[in-house]
């Protein structure tokens, strides 16, 4: 797997901060609401001072009806607070919800673009973590992130106008703090957003770990391989344990880091602020309002703090989100591209050569064939020789590397991908069944299909009898991957799927390889019906499935080196009468 990009925190946050356009009214509404709160906060340390300043001049003119009416202010921001902290705890987090659905939905649907490659070199589990768990963690961050700063930035720059104007020395003392302490930090931020990244992978890989011993649990129980799974499992799991320590020892490091630097605020206060009030410099009130807004203050430095784990979990699920989003769309719709509209089905490669993206294995070199409108071609050669990627190159699952291939003198790449895939039918050995019921499953081959036309495709796959036969007929549910079906069930669905899609170019790759020979009648039947009156491009191993093609080729390493129909092909006693003579043999 290749390795993944890493992004500075300025791109993070530049490529996330446009999910908020669609939201700005709420965003504004919820920093003006922290504005509000952060009001109200400040406002206390002033009442305070006032009142032991006063209290301290002469107590006698400090009158009730004053104390009243500081008090009644007090109330009415106090509700002002918890109407505005309300709308925060409330639209805040909805605003963050949407954020992370928005990119939910981007993610997922960049995931429909990528190609082959791009899955060929990614676990299933890692992609699923993707766009799962490490988009949780944007709901708080897409919410707090803004307003948490935006407090901050209040109540640091209006804490130091007021308490400025009460002694710009003792203020001075202070806030000399805040920025050692904010270098210092980022240094431990860094090395949290590292630590969270390595343990957001490992999450990953631990999801792949077991989603790949689950699915292959019949396997395993096979081969009686239980123990292997679990020291398996106990590896990965150990591995995520060690992560987990190294990131709780940054955090412990970095809030006992914090906590050293409180101390050192306060004790500044105490010192000097108790010095200046011996002297006379400062008024008992002042000292009062001056710890009050130092607590103010260390208590925003360590939301920020606190908020600063929050921060970096939800960079490094915004870091994986644009690992996605950045993967590169190989397989696209060219500017001028065409709707490619009711086609004769006549299908040429022209002098095609092919490599593998990723490894840059060449699979063949030169290749010229060509498929008449309704021609019956088959396929046959050794493993390796290239059958099933030439078939994964007509609905552009791959690129050529060089040379074209054509559908009615139409270079591929001229027409839309979605209508070049709606006109091909593919069937393959290893059947695909999603999880749901046997009607959801043919209906896939058109979305919005009547029972009425499912029912008639599932008959023309001689899949209607045996539907019947089950107890909840198209209602029964098949099981993930359709494990409740047999493998003759499943390539008759699968049949069925493409008769409804009625596409007038078909693939069939090793659609019948995988059965026993009951089964391989009855499907060859279906297959037979499925290729009338199509283009058909057939790859198989069993021969007896082809010799009615209308031609067959022999493909190998070194190209297409034989052609013909069976009989002419057997007289030709060359590479196909070898597979032929085999395979009567092992009979």
């Amino acid at each position: 797997m290749e390795r993944q990009k890493e992004y500075k925190t300025t791109e993070l946050l530049k490529r996330f901060v446009p999910y908020f356009r669609k939201y700005y009214k709420t965003l504004f509404l919820d920093l003006f609401c922290a504005a509000l709160t952060t009001v109200c906060e400040l406002v206390l340390p002033l009442i305070m001072r006032y009142i032991t300043n006063e209290g301290l001049k002469d107590l006698a003119a400090l009158s009730v009806k004053t104390v009243g009416t500081l008090g009644l202010l007090y109330l009415a921001l106090r509700i002002v607070d918890c109407i505005a902290g309300y709308y925060m705890a409330d639209m805040g987090h909805v605003m963050g919800a949407r954020i992370e659905t928005d990119m939910r939905r981007d993610a997922y649907a960049h995931l429909q673009k990528l190609s082959n490659t791009y899955y060929n070199n990614t676990k299933v589990g890692q992609i699923m973590g993707r766009i799962t768990n490490d988009l949780f963690d944007v709901t708080e961050f897409a919410h707090h992130c803004p307003e948490e700063f935006f407090i901050a930035g209040i109540k640091t720059i209006l804490s130091f106008v007021i308490l400025a104007r009460i002694h710009l020395g003792l203020t001075i003392l202070i806030f000399a703090v805040v920025p050692v302490m904010a270098v210092v930090c980022m240094l431990l931020n860094f090395r949290m957003r590292r630590a969270f990244g390595k343990q957001r992978h490992q999450i990953g890989e631990l999801n792949a770990r077991i989603e790949d011993s689950l699915l292959g649990q019949k396997v395993v129980k096979a081969f009686a391989n239980e123990e292997v799974e679990k020291q398996k499992f106990e590896t990965d799991n150990g591995r995520f344990l060690d992560i987990k320590k190294e990131t709780y020892r940054y955090m412990a490091t970095f809030h006992t880091t914090t906590k050293l630097f409180d101390g050192i605020m306060y004790l500044t206060v105490i010192v000097a602020g108790g010095i200046f009030m011996v002297r006379g410099l400062i008024l008992p009130g002042d000292l009062v309002a001056y710890m009050l807004y130092v607590t103010t203050l260390i208590a925003t430095i360590r939301r920020i703090i606190e908020f600063a784990e929050q921060f970096q979990r939800g960079m490094t699920g915004i870091e994986r989100f644009l690992q996605i989003m950045d993967a590169d769309i190989e397989i696209f719709d060219e500017p001028d591209a065409v709707e490619l509209k009711e086609p004769e089905g006549r299908i040429r490669f022209e002098h095609v050569s092919f490599e593998y993206p990723d490894d840059h294995n060449i699979v063949f070199h030169n290749l010229n064939l060509s498929l008449n409108r309704g021609e019956k071609v088959a396929i046959v050669g050794p493993s390796g020789g290239g059958k099933t990627t030439l078939c994964n190159l007509i609905p552009r699952f791959y690129d050529v590397t060089e040379g074209t291939i054509s559908i009615d003198g139409q270079d591929i790449r001229k027409y839309t991908l979605k209508s070049l895939r709606n006109n091909i039918g593919i069937v393959q050995q290893d059947v695909y069944l999603f999880s749901g019921t046997i009607f959801e499953n043919i209906a896939y081959g058109k979305p919005g299909a009547s029972r009425e036309e499912v029912i008639a495709a599932a008959k023309e796959a001689d899949a209607h009898e045996f539907i019947m036969g089950l107890k909840n007929g198209y209602d029964t549910y098949v099981g993930e991957r359709g494990v409740k079906l047999s493998g003759g069930q499943k390539q008759r669905i699968s049949i069925a799927r493409v008769f409804l899609k009625n596409p007038p170019i078909i693939i069939l790759d090793e659609a019948t390889s995988a059965l026993d020979n009951e089964s391989e009648f009855a499907v060859a039947r279906s297959l037979a019906r499925l290729s009338e009156g199509r283009t058909t491009l057939t790859i198989a191993h069993r021969l007896s499935s082809i010799r009615n093609s209308d031609r067959i080729l022999v493909l190998t390493e070194e190209g297409i080196v034989e052609e013909g129909n069976h009989e002419s092909l057997l007289e030709k006693r060359g590479i196909y009468y070898q597979f032929y003579t085999m395979a009567n043999e092992i009979k």
